[in-house]
């Protein structure tokens, strides 16, 4: 062989050394990088590690989670028990008799939601005063409503005066 080609062939294995030292720097990085990471997934100092903090974070949000979800079951419940009570309540005042003149009577109309609940109504006279009780279901009145007492129950519903 002759001294250029024994040249060219010292040329290429320079470089192919030159290649490889490059690669094997390129890997002590990475291998840096990840030796610095698995530390801070291994126990340091009785310190917290990454994986103890995910797995504290994991059963926190498990509990929040069933927090949400009891939450949720209870507003329900609650949601139920309000349209079920006799919130929507109305009360009309009248002379009944007419020769009174002091508005003495009343009707008072409490209903829930469904439309569902009870007419008090109170008469009063000179001498006497008497008392009615009605039942409604569904809107529906159990005995028949005098003008008072239906404009009661639509005021309750929330029809306008």
């Amino acid at each position: 062989m002759d001294s250029s080609a024994l040249s060219i062939i010292a040329l290429v294995a320079v470089v192919i050394a030159l290649v490889g030292l490059i690669v094997a720097v390129i890997a002590l990085v990475r291998l840096s990088h990840l030796r610095r990471s698995l530390i801070l997934l291994e126990a340091n100092d009785g310190r917290e590690t990454f994986v103890d903090v995910v797995a504290r974070s994991v059963a926190e949000f498990q509990e929040l989670r069933q927090d949400v979800a009891d939450l949720d079951r209870a507003l329900t419940k609650t949601r139920q028990d309000v349209a079920e009570s006799l919130r929507h309540v109305s009360v009309i005042r009248y002379d009944a008799l007419g020769d009174l003149g002091g508005r003495y009577s009343f009707s008072a109309a409490l209903l829930d939601d469904a439309g569902d609940g009870l007419v008090l109504t109170s008469i009063h006279g000179r001498a006497e005063t008497r008392t009615y009780l009605k039942g409604l279901t569904g809107g529906k009145p159990d005995i028949e409503l005098s003008p008072e007492e239906m404009k009661a129950v639509d005021l309750a519903r929330g029809a306008r005066p």
